[in-house]
Formats: C-alpha cells, structure tokens, sequence
C-alpha cells in the first residue's frame, strides 16, 4: 500500500462509516441520529467529516431527508462490507475469550458434505472439541476460488475436475464413483452397469451447471456427440432424487451418497462403465504448511481418515 493509501485510511473512521449507513438505511440524518442515541448536528458533522476525507459528495440533502450519491452508492456497499466482517471477527474472538481454542473455515461439495464429513468431522470434533469448524457448502469452483482468496482456510472437493487458481496445494481424501439413479419401473432399471452415452435419450434431472457432476456429463455427452435433455435442474441431492422418483428424468449422483439416502422414493441405483465416472475427492490449501495449528490438526485427521479408507478406484 503507497502513501496517499494509507493516508486515506487514516482519515476515515468506524463511527462515522456506521453512521453513514445508518442515513442511507433509514434516508434521514434526524431518523439515524434518533436510533444512535446522538444528536443531529453531531451526526451531521461527522458526515460531513467524511466527505472532506473522500473529496466528494456522499449524499443528496433534500427536504424528504437523505439519499446516496453515486459515490456514496459505492462507499456504502464497501462499508457494508466492512462492518460485516468487523461483527464477525467480533463474534469470532468472542468464542476464544470463551474457551474455543481453534477456529478452522472449511468450504466443501455437496458430494464430500454428504458421504464423508459427517462422520470425519464429528469424529475431529470428539477428539478436539475447543475447535470451532465452520463449514460450508459450494460448487468445486466457488470451493477453490474461496481457498486461493484466503475466505477459507481449506477447501474439500474435485479439485482436478475444475480449472483451479494457480499456487493451491492438493492432498488426496476420498473416492467415489458417480451412478445412473432412475425410478424402479424404468427400463434401464434392470441393468447392472451401462456407460453414460445409454442414458442420453432420457430425460435427466441434473445439478448446478457449474457443478463437478454436471461438467462431467456435459463433457461425456459432447465426446459421444450427443446433447444431454435436462428437464429440471436441482441444488441437492435428495430433491434429485424426490424428482426422479417421481419421473422427471434420471440422474447422476455418487453410490455412495445415494446409499445414504435410502428411502428417498422407489429407485435403482446402475453403475456407470465411463472412466471419468470413479472420482478423487481432494483437500486444498494455499499451503498447508503455514496453515494454523487447528487447521493443521484438521488436515492431519482428514489424512489419516483417507488412508484408512483407501480402496483402489
């Protein structure tokens, strides 16, 4: 950062940043002035402060009350921004004032949130219960681009299935193989294993477009020539299975997962022949070396988890 930056960020201040947008929310300097407990020529001098540190106007001043510039549009959503993550660093280091000694943010694929980690992170969990996991769920290319933009400490998904950022670290996890899920009465529902090209004259219930599952098919699909029919796309893997229970087209999910579900309507469940349907699930990292120790801690369970249940694909 040059001078003239830090210079800048010296000038402004947390207060009048909540005051700010407190007038944007409420359009008013009396309205927002009454809920911060202030009086209306402080709250107006503070604003007015900072206008003379940004060098432009922020706000309309008008008999109705108060509305955003086109520059205090932008400080506004920046504001926001960082008053957010002023309140949840707050929360966070509240939870160490209270005995937490660990805080590790994982972001993961449906396909590791549904057949792995409940039963590994519960088992972390039993063993270090002082650390804190945040997880969460996103596509395999919103989990890498969290990771490499430092929003998650490790990121949990099929990482060699995407074009991932440059400089990330990959550890191997788990393996699963894709299946055709289809209703019981279907005509494809006898078989014991088809390749990916029989199922492209059904209809299919597919995932996110981004997602790893459906990139897979498309690409398959394309190879053989073919398009894929996809009737319904759906974010979850039991409302897949909701949908084509009730004949809305197959669909693809890992086995494993869909073992998990057993009950989710009246399925058939046919393994795929295709070589791109047996996956590797990856750990990521920026570098796993210079991660905090209870990140570290994770990795290290998650590692021994992965060898102990290595089966060759």
């Amino acid at each position: 950062m040059n001078a003239p930056d830090r210079s800048f960020t010296r000038r402004l201040d947390l207060t009048s940043l909540q005051l700010f947008v407190a007038v944007c929310e409420r359009g008013s300097i009396g309205k927002a002035a009454e809920q911060e407990f202030m009086a209306t020529s402080a709250v107006s001098k503070r604003l007015s402060d900072l206008e003379s540190a940004v060098g432009t106007p922020l706000l309309y001043r008008h008999a109705r009350g108060a509305s955003p510039t086109p520059a205090g549009q932008s400080l506004l959503h920046h504001a926001r921004s960082m008053l957010f993550s002023l309140d949840k660093m707050q929360g966070e280091l509240s939870e160490y004032a209270d005995g937490v000694r660990g805080h590790v943010r994982v972001h993961a694929n449906i396909s590791a949130i549904v057949q792995f980690l409940p039963e590994d992170l519960g088992s972390f969990i039993r063993q270090h219960d002082a650390i804190k996991i945040d997880l969460e769920e996103h596509l395999s290319t919103e989990v890498l681009r969290a990771v490499h933009e430092g929003a998650a400490d490790l990121g949990i998904c099929h990482a060699g299935a995407t074009s991932q950022p440059g400089g990330l670290q990959i550890r191997p996890y788990r393996q699963d193989q894709l299946a055709l899920v289809v209703p019981s009465r279907h005509p494809l529902a006898e078989a014991k294993i088809l390749s990916f090209a029989d199922s492209l004259e059904w209809d299919h219930v597919g995932l996110h477009a981004n997602s790893s599952i459906y990139l897979a098919m498309h690409a398959a699909a394309a190879e053989a020539g073919r398009g894929i029919r996809l009737r319904i796309r759906v974010t979850g893997l039991d409302a897949m299975c909701r949908m084509i229970h009730n004949g809305l087209g197959v669909g693809l999910m890992p086995r494993r997962a869909f073992e998990l579900m057993h009950g989710v309507g009246e399925l058939a469940c046919i393994a795929l022949s295709d070589e791109w349907a047996n996956r590797r699930i990856e750990l990521v990292a920026r570098d796993f070396s210079s991660l905090p120790v209870s990140a570290r801690l994770l990795v290290s369970h998650l590692s021994e988890q992965a060898t102990a249940h290595t089966t060759p694909l």
